[in-house]
């Protein structure tokens, strides 16, 4: 089961304010949408913003005071409302197209009663109560604490596509690191060795997916330096690939984009030019970025590029970000240092790609850049359980449901990945033909 480390009274100020932190950065984005978008759904196969916005304090709700403590509902109509979101195969599968949803102001009410509820539990209430499979060791207020950051990756995507004018610029908006011309790719070798899965047993919190921890022998192979940048993936589609369906799986071929638009979801042509829809811009495509696609689009790519070009699997993932010459094991490519904003790009350091290689302190012992940061890394490994998974009692159907075969593996982290998701055995996935996220890739090739 999911594991937690024990609080004490520093640690219960410490974790509220993380809990506040997380409420005030989901308060700051939907600030940023204008308010006839609020209802508004840029993504056919997600809720539309204000779901969000009850789901965020309802889950906390049910997760730590329901299940955790036995308390009864806050407001029993809107739990049930807000209590889950949605993972369709396509849109026939959304069920839930103009329906009436509550007013913001009545989501907001809610939402600021189940926080004073929750603030008073993490303060005064037994957290950690052993008696308790959701709450033993803290289990069920860390599942809250990481669960919102995710959701706040979710939001950000998703205004990435609504219509620039109904997105509230920030005052002290930066203008995005374009770059030059990327570096020439190159690739590394990496000897076979051992990668540990998951998280140790002493972890101070691990999702379901990530127990329990285990070895996997990994074969020498190599590896792109660099993730395939907008440049790369241009000599794709510039030489036929979206046309060649020997490129391509099944289910990729039939999920491309319209005619005339056989070219990635974040790209956009215009009169010729090639431009990057950008968060708060459209600009001309930075070459040296690295490229977004789904899993299809990546797999496709590795096939154009041949000579056994293929996506790393997760094992060939960690050897290449956690593995090292001497055979020890780190916490992050990099080695043992946390997680801070001179190491890759995340935690919200950024509304958008910066050019690959930006970040050399990030790299990792074989000379391999933004294996964290940046966006995720596709896998070719379909996301399943570890042997010996048990699900995790605070939050049962987390994974669980998704142990279907047709969603994959994604490592790393991106732009709008929290500092506290930073982590070698956090795992995360989507559909192969999920366009919308922040992820990227690298090819490898076996020795």
């Amino acid at each position: 089961m999911a594991t937690s480390v024990t609080t004490t009274a520093l640690d219960r100020e410490t974790l509220s304010a993380w809990y506040d932190r997380n409420r005030e950065r989901t308060e700051e984005f939907f600030d940023s949408i204008a308010p006839e978008a609020y209802e508004a759904r840029p993504i056919p196969l997600r809720h539309p913003f204000c779901f969000y916005e009850g789901h965020l304090p309802a889950f906390s709700a049910i997760t730590l005071l329901q299940r955790g403590f036995g308390d009864p509902p806050i407001h029993a109509e809107l739990e049930t409302l807000f209590q889950r979101g949605i993972d369709p195969e396509d849109e026939s599968g959304v069920t839930e197209k103009g329906r009436a949803w509550p007013s913001r102001i009545e989501i907001r009410s809610y939402a600021a009663s189940a926080d004073r509820a929750i603030r008073e539990a993490i303060l005064t209430r037994d957290v950690e109560d052993p008696s308790s499979a959701v709450l033993r060791g803290g289990l069920g207020l860390h599942t809250i604490l990481e669960h919102e950051p995710m959701h706040q990756e979710t939001l950000r995507y998703i205004r990435h596509r609504l219509p620039y004018d109904l997105r509230i610029r920030p005052e002290d908006l930066r203008p995005p690191v374009i770059g030059g011309e990327p570096p020439p790719p190159r690739s590394v070798r990496i000897p076979a060795g051992r990668a540990t899965l998951g998280a140790s047993p002493d972890a101070p919190f691990a999702w379901d997916n990530e127990l329990p921890r285990h070895s996997v022998d990994v074969d020498a192979f190599s590896i792109d330096v660099y993730s395939v940048t907008n440049r790369d993936y241009l000599e794709f589609v510039e030489a036929g690939g979206y046309e060649d369906e020997s490129l391509w799986d099944a289910e990729g071929w039939a999920a491309r984009r319209p005619e005339g638009e056989r070219y990635p979801l974040f790209w956009e042509r215009r009169r010729g030019v090639w431009l990057w829809r950008g968060m708060w811009d459209l600009i001309p495509l930075p070459m040296a970025w690295p490229v977004y696609v789904a899993h299809a689009e990546a797999s496709a790519y590795a096939r154009w590029r041949g000579k056994g070009s293929r996506l790393p699997t997760e094992a060939e993932f960690h050897r290449a970000a956690f593995g090292s010459p001497d055979g020890r094991e780190r916490a992050h490519p990099w080695g043992d240092a946390p997680a801070d904003s001179t190491r890759g790009n995340f935690d919200f350091a950024s509304d958008d790609p910066v050019p690959v290689g930006s970040f050399p302190l990030g790299r990792s012992a074989w000379g391999v850049e933004d294996l964290v940061g940046n966006g995720w890394e596709w896998t070719s490994t379909p996301f399943a359980p570890f042997e010996g998974f048990e699900p995790m009692a605070s939050y049962p159907q987390y994974s669980a449901d998704f142990f279907d075969g047709k969603h994959w593996v994604m490592k790393g982290a991106s732009p709008a990945t929290a500092k506290e998701l930073v982590r070698a055995s956090f795992r995360n996935w989507f559909r192969g033909t999920y366009p919308y996220m922040y992820a990227k890739f690298r090819t490898v090739r076996s020795a």
